[in-house]
């Protein structure tokens, strides 16, 4: 089962969520929690385990070779992202647009846009039990999130089975990162907020999940604050809401010391047992 966490907007409750369904779900499953958002990972904030492996990611990018070029212009044509531009006798490459499809490389004539490998950023493998908690984070500077996103999840796929449940905690919003971590999840958890900022955002990402043909559910986060809007919404439009996570000022001191919230916070356990039981029958049916 690979299960993606998602919001329309940041603040929700994306990592609230993810780091304490992924540490109850261990104490019964075998649990792979992935932090995607590689801009600004901090689920291992929350999950303390012990560094067992580590390595540096790259993307590879063309490298102009000058003394070959015939300054053709194919490059530049063949671009879709305006990564190489051709400037009077000199070809010019971004690296920061660059989306590694290997087109101008392929296609030039004479071979001189070789590609080369850049580095992007880190990842990070810890274990705690039966918890394997992966993070990756781009190195500043870095503007594609998208590509560590697709090695960070070929690296899931490759070292762990079918028998773990494995946790998607996703980029916020409804861009390219978001739709790269959750294109190939059996479910997606939608969290929101009973706000009508949250309500707005949520359907944004209703509308982009629809797009996927992905199934999803929703998680209200802060359950108690502004109005029942969001909940009258799923229910027209028919949309399972799966739990409700109340909102209350001890939940926000332990989250700001870094702290879970499961084993201190009983109304917090009770819905995440309710999201347990909701994963397990949907976890029959595929």
């Amino acid at each position: 089962m690979k299960i993606a966490i998602a919001s329309g907007k940041g603040g929700t409750g994306k990592t609230t969520l993810s780091t304490n369904l992924a540490s109850y779900l261990s104490e019964k499953n075998k649990v792979v929690l992935v932090d995607l958002d590689v801009e600004e990972p901090n689920s291992g904030l929350f999950i303390k385990g012990n560094l067992i492996y580590e390595e540096e990611k790259f993307k590879m990018i063309p490298k102009w070779v000058q003394e070959t070029c015939t300054l053709c212009g194919n490059c530049q044509k063949v671009c879709n992202f305006h990564a190489v531009i051709q400037l009077g006798t000199m070809i010019l490459v971004f690296p920061e647009l660059c989306h590694s499809c290997y087109a101008c490389s392929e296609l030039c004539p004479t071979g001189s846009l070789p590609m080369t490998s850049k580095k992007m950023g880190d990842l990070k493998e810890y274990k705690k039990d039966n918890l394997s908690f992966i993070e990756s984070k781009l190195v500043i500077g870095e503007e594609q999130a998208v590509p560590l996103i697709h090695q960070t999840m070929k690296y899931v796929d490759e070292k762990f089975g079918n028998d773990a449940i494995k946790i998607f905690d996703s980029p916020p919003g409804t861009s390219c990162p978001v739709i790269e971590a959750t294109k190939d999840a059996d479910f997606v958890l939608l969290v929101t907020e009973p706000t009508p900022f949250g309500l707005h955002d949520l359907k944004l990402a209703i509308e982009t999940m629809k797009e996927l043909k992905k199934d999803f559910g929703v998680i209200i986060n802060k359950s108690g604050i502004g109005n029942n809007n969001v909940e009258a919404y799923c229910n027209e439009e028919h949309i399972p809401v799966i739990a409700k996570i109340p909102n209350s000022r001890k939940i926000a001191e332990l989250y700001s010391s870094g702290s879970l919230l499961y084993n201190e916070i009983k109304e917090v356990k009770k819905e995440l047992i309710k999201i347990e039981d909701f994963i397990l029958r949907l976890k029959e049916t595929k």
